[in-house]
């Protein structure tokens, strides 16, 4: 083999290592849905475009110019810096802490053989033009080192094929949920705790019914499609669609799916402000929804969220309004009672003085907020009041929402899913109900767009009236926090900053206790956020 052949090689065996942290950011960035990849690039210069592959380029650049005795040995020096760059990527991915790996699913593959003919174009027109040894080894270094670009490319170019592929698969899932029309599709959406009422509204129905929830986080089209197609069961009597958006319009293309009877809605906030681009587009969106609904439908709506009450909602659908703070609701409700083993509290129903005794293994009222339209619901489907009970007793903790875990050395309260304003002070009033000491570690929240800086120091300030020690991590992200717990007065020696998740697992085990502990983890970043 030739210097070009062994070089072709080595710089292929460097972009498989280099293009799966690419591959997964695309996928993280929901395949640059809203230009969210481009924006990911955008926010990680230095790491994408700042690399020892830059000089690679640059050398193999300057040897095709040069096209002499010089250049072989450029060559070799631009192969040892890739080499050199390989051993500190594969180095970072050792340490690196990934919430979600990448998943290698059939788009991915697809998107594989379209980048992979790409780098290898260079290679092929070198082996038809051999005279071109230089000249398309400076292509390839080129590609390589633009290779975060070239991903998105490649996602261009497969946008018809993809078009084509979700068509068979949506035609498909529409013609399967025909064949079922005695089957009741209920839709979830809302800007917080989608996947907790959902999963919530299924262990409750599920005492009478076998229904059938998107699993996971699937809230997507695609999500919605994988559930219809590959786990919705002629059997199933319910399927729970937890909708998931970013923009308008997503809602109602969801519905147009599905076709959603009933439908929920939680609390809206302000997630995701930075691609909706407003509050009023988030609320809107929401209610697409609810006014999807057909005449004879049932919405489930909280009576609490004045951004639900002062809508003006276009839909005939009956409406039912769940609440605790407000007394004129369908169902409510009171006399709350919340430990560390759980909550237990009372529901009144509209019309029915009578107090109905409910508990729960879940931590938090927000978590009662998703019980009470699981129970409404359930009425509606012709629960009786005394299976309603069993089945909110047998509601399992959701991973990662306020889950209360046992380490030994402290009790995690894990509430590492997508923070949020309202989620964050809900944990910190969790956490406020521990006997013990009371440690916060978080990096913070983000995806809140202009307003980030700004919630994020008003969050500081509510976990300066909760923590008896605080944990940030990340000292860039987490400034907005730091000042805000500064600002109340808080006591620096019980204010620490690590680099990660691990270091404050690390310096937890370090605090002094003559009490249990008890830490929130509040957020955990997404694999898309660095510092």
């Amino acid at each position: 083999m030739n210097i070009y052949t062994i070089s072709f090689l080595l710089i292929l065996l460097f972009n498989v290592i280099k293009n799966k942290k690419s591959l997964h950011m695309l996928q993280q960035n929901l395949y640059n849905e809203n230009n969210r990849y481009l924006k990911w690039i955008r926010r990680n210069f230095k790491t994408v475009f700042l690399t020892l592959d830059f000089i690679s380029c640059i050398l193999l650049l300057i040897a095709y110019l040069l096209n002499n005795q010089l250049s072989f040995f450029l060559v070799i020096i631009s192969l040892i810096l890739y080499g050199l760059e390989s051993i500190r990527v594969l180095n970072n991915r050792k340490v690196e802490q990934v919430k979600k790996p990448l998943v290698v699913t059939a788009r991915v593959k697809r998107l594989l053989i379209t980048i992979t003919i790409l780098f290898i174009l260079p290679i092929i027109i070198y082996l038809l033009h051999d005279h071109h040894g230089y000249l398309m080894l400076m292509v390839e270094g080129v590609l390589t080192y633009f290779s975060y670009l070239l991903i998105w490319v490649a996602k261009v170019i497969n946008i018809p094929i993809e078009k084509c592929v979700y068509k068979y698969y949506e035609t498909k899932a529409k013609t399967k949920l025909k064949s079922m029309p005695n089957l009741k599709v209920v839709g979830i959406t809302g800007s917080y705790g989608k996947t907790s009422s959902k999963n919530i509204l299924n262990d409750i129905l599920n005492i009478k019914f076998i229904s059938r929830p998107t699993p996971r986080n699937l809230n997507t089209e695609y999500g919605l499609m994988i559930t219809i197609n590959n786990h919705l069961d002629k059997f199933d009597d319910i399927f729970i669609a937890e909708m998931g958006a970013y923009k308008m319009g997503e809602i109602k293309k969801l519905c147009n799916m599905v076709h959603p009877k009933y439908g929920i809605l939680t609390r809206i906030g302000l997630a995701h402000l930075e691609t909706f681009g407003s509050p009023e587009n988030i609320i809107k969106t929401k209610f697409e929804l609810i006014e999807s609904l057909p005449d004879d439908g049932i919405g489930i709506l909280n009576g609490d969220d004045p951004k639900q009450v002062s809508y003006p909602i276009q839909s005939k659908c009956k409406k039912v309004w769940i609440g605790i703070e407000k007394s004129d609701v369908d169902i409510r409700a009171c006399d709350i009672e919340c430990s560390y083993k759980g909550s237990k509290f009372n529901v009144i129903f509209k019309g029915d003085k009578t107090k109905y005794p409910f508990e729960t293994k879940l931590l938090g009222n927000h978590n009662i907020y998703n019980i009470l339209a699981g129970i409404a619901l359930g009425r509606e489907f012709g629960i009786s009041l005394k299976e309603l009970q069993q089945g909110v007793r047998k509601v399992r903790p959701i991973e990662s929402r306020l889950e209360l875990k046992n380490f030994g050395y402290m009790y995690q309260i894990n509430d590492a899913y997508n923070s949020n304003p309202v989620g964050a002070k809900a944990a910190l009033d969790v956490l406020a109900m521990m006997p013990g000491m009371k440690v916060v570690v978080t990096p913070g929240m983000t995806e809140l767009g202009e307003k980030e800086d700004e919630l994020n120091h008003i969050f500081g300030t509510q976990i300066a009236t909760v923590a008896d020690y605080v944990i940030l991590v990340g000292e860039k992200k987490t400034r907005p926090i730091f000042e805000g717990i500064n600002e109340s007065g808080y006591d620096k020696d019980k204010l620490f900053i690590v680099n990660s998740v691990y270091d404050a697992y690390n310096l937890l085990q370090t605090l002094k206790k003559k009490e249990d502990i008890y830490a929130l983890f509040e957020n955990d970043l997404p694999d898309t956020y660095n510092e």
